[in-house]
């Protein structure tokens, strides 16, 4: 899901290219559904944030100061449309640069009436960077990232001791990170990186993961993974300082 900066990537045609700094995304191409564009064009004038060059005040945004939690990679969406169709009290902020994932959103959006939620449809480290203002979220998730499964491509992922440290920045004292893969390897690499970044205590009792929480929606990707008797890792990480 995400990529280095400044190495050189061996490509499977045997090609090099250069990576400039890390992403949280790789792009992939997607055929639009009627539904999808139709999300795209209604949708984004009322739902899609442009990047700013300063912290957003997202209470004027919403109208109201509420507590507030930031998908990073929703995907298809349906994940963070169900969260915010649940919990109206709270706002949403969802991050994706892939296109039909943004149309899908946004069209459920649309159908269902909700106002608790926005969209950025750009890389979600420059939207941390640059719109979050420090010290202001109570919860980033991010569910599913892909796991660069080879060692050489480990670089890539986008949980590593600065993405910590960055989420922890934008996280109110108490805020969480909720982490969560279906691959075991990534869950043990990311309470790796999250045990020894500063300023974080992980929820589990036992130290490692905890149960899926029930804020968490079950995608069907996931039901299908369970049939299969495939395995998921949710991970939570507090915020102390």
């Amino acid at each position: 899901m995400t990529e280095s900066n400044d190495t050189p990537i061996q490509t499977e045609e045997g090609d090099e290219r250069q990576h400039r700094r890390i992403k949280s995304f790789v792009m992939r191409a997607g055929r639009m559904t009627e539904g999808q564009q139709k999300g795209l064009e209604q949708g984004t004038p009322l739902f899609v944030l442009p990047l700013a060059d300063a912290p957003v005040d997202f209470d004027q945004v919403f109208g109201r100061s509420a507590p507030r939690s930031l998908e990073i990679g929703f995907g298809m969406g349906h994940s963070l449309l169900e969260m915010a169709a649940a919990s109206p009290e709270q706002d949403f902020i969802g991050v994706e640069v892939h296109r039909p994932g943004v149309g899908a959103l946004l069209n459920g959006v649309l159908t269902q009436g909700l106002t608790n939620l926005r969209v950025y449809d750009c890389d979600a480290i420059e939207v941390l960077n640059r719109c979050v203002a420090d010290n202001s979220l109570d919860r980033l998730m991010l569910f599913f990232p892909d796991p660069w499964h080879k060692s050489r491509h480990h670089k890539r992922r986008i949980v590593q001791a600065s993405f910590a440290e960055l989420v922890r920045s934008k996280l109110k004292v108490g805020g969480v990170l909720h982490m969560a893969t279906d691959w075991e390897p990534y869950a043990e690499y990311m309470l790796e990186v999250m045990n020894v970044a500063p300023g974080y205590r992980n929820l589990a009792e036992d130290g490692k993961c905890v149960p899926r929480p029930t804020e968490r929606p079950i995608t069907k990707f996931e039901r299908r993974g369970e049939r299969l008797g495939h395995g998921v890792w949710d991970l939570k990480f507090e915020k102390q300082s």
